[in-house]
């Protein structure tokens, strides 16, 4: 009892266990489906720094060769503002740098609107063009600086999701294990169960289970009783070893007689039964003729006590709609009608 109660608080454990590793890995997948999302509005981010880092230096060399474009400038602004505002969680350093680069673009623009009245020599729009590139340049640094940041946790995160399912695959293989252990103990234990110790055939409890399957026989299916003759005699006179020496030696000889994929079991004392299937009344006749000289070359070189045996078989080609019950009720009956005659001196 302690050990089936020690076996279900294992099996309880093993199961918590194996619960809070597929919620770490779900939590996991989570978190790294957030991360790459992160990483994608990332890229587009430093796409957006780079564009308007790129666009801008072509808006002033297009206003100093006198050819401003503000529909550039209007695309500019927008970019700027789009960027400001796409994600308030954004890195901190990026925000800040971004800050500065958009106040900065608000001088740029009123150094631009001077190229346009006072010509660009006139301007510091040559200078404060290449310092917007700086600013420009460093917003688009700490874009990429964060977007490696995301990307680094993505990394730990998948190794933390390999080792998560490295460990419930483990564990998985281990139950596997178990499970199969169990099963091969469980069938040991079934065959110990059915197994008659003495003769290494099924037990009764084994010929019971397959007399009380109540389905009608459909293939030719045949039930032979055996029963040995004299045992109480070699009882009283040799001792009950030499009588079980005799059970023993008959459940080899009668196991070698009948084919392997038949069933043969002892079904008490000195009492055994063969069930033969897909069968005709021929093999029926053949198996026995086996049996028969099995005995006799055993007897040939036997000790003083040999082997004598009544039986008695029936099929399922004699009666409509019978089961192994009614072929064993049968079979049992005709093997005490020979056992009786065999009595009378009239060995069958």
């Amino acid at each position: 009892m302690a050990g089936k109660e020690q076996k279900s608080k294992i099996k309880t454990v093993d199961a918590i266990i194996q619960s809070i590793f597929i919620i770490a890995l779900i939590v996991i997948v989570v978190f790294m489906i957030i991360e790459i999302n992160n990483l994608q509005g990332t890229a587009r981010v430093i796409n957006y720094s780079g564009l308007v880092r790129g666009a801008t230096q072509r808006e002033v060399k297009l206003e100093i060769t006198g050819n401003g474009d503000d529909e550039l400038i209007t695309y500019l602004d927008k970019i700027l503002g789009d960027l400001r505002y796409e994600d308030s969680d954004y890195d901190v350093d990026y925000n800040r740098k971004l800050d500065i680069q958009i106040d900065y673009w608000k001088n740029l623009k009123e150094e631009i609107y001077k190229v346009r009245q006072y010509g660009y020599e006139n301007t510091d729009i040559v200078a404060m063009s290449e310092e917007y590139f700086t600013l420009a340049d460093e917003t688009v640094s700490a874009a990429e600086k964060y977007s490696e940041g995301i990307a680094h946790k993505i990394r730990q995160l998948e190794i933390a999701s390999v080792v998560d399912m490295a460990i419930l695959v483990l564990m998985i293989i281990i139950q596997s294990v178990r499970t199969i252990g169990i099963s091969a103990r469980n069938n040991v234990l079934e065959q110990k169960a059915y197994l008659d110790i003495h003769t290494g055939l099924s037990n009764k409890s084994k010929c019971e289970e397959l007399l009380n399957d109540k389905r009608f026989i459909n293939n030719p299916q045949a039930c032979i009783m055996f029963d040995i003759n004299n045992l109480k005699i070699a009882n009283d006179t040799f001792g009950h070893s030499v009588g079980d020496q005799m059970i023993n030696n008959f459940a080899r000889l009668l196991r070698n007689a009948v084919p392997d994929k038949d069933f043969v079991g002892r079904y008490g004392g000195d009492e055994f039964v063969a069930v033969i299937y897909d069968t005709d009344k021929e093999r029926i006749g053949e198996i026995l003729a086996g049996l028969k000289r099995e005995v006799d070359q055993f007897n040939t070189n036997a000790p003083s006590v040999m082997i004598s045996y009544a039986y008695g078989w029936a099929i399922s080609t004699d009666y409509t709609e019978c089961t192994l019950r009614t072929l064993f009720d049968k079979a049992d009956k005709y093997m005490y009608d020979n056992k009786q005659r065999s009595k009378m001196g009239k060995t069958v």
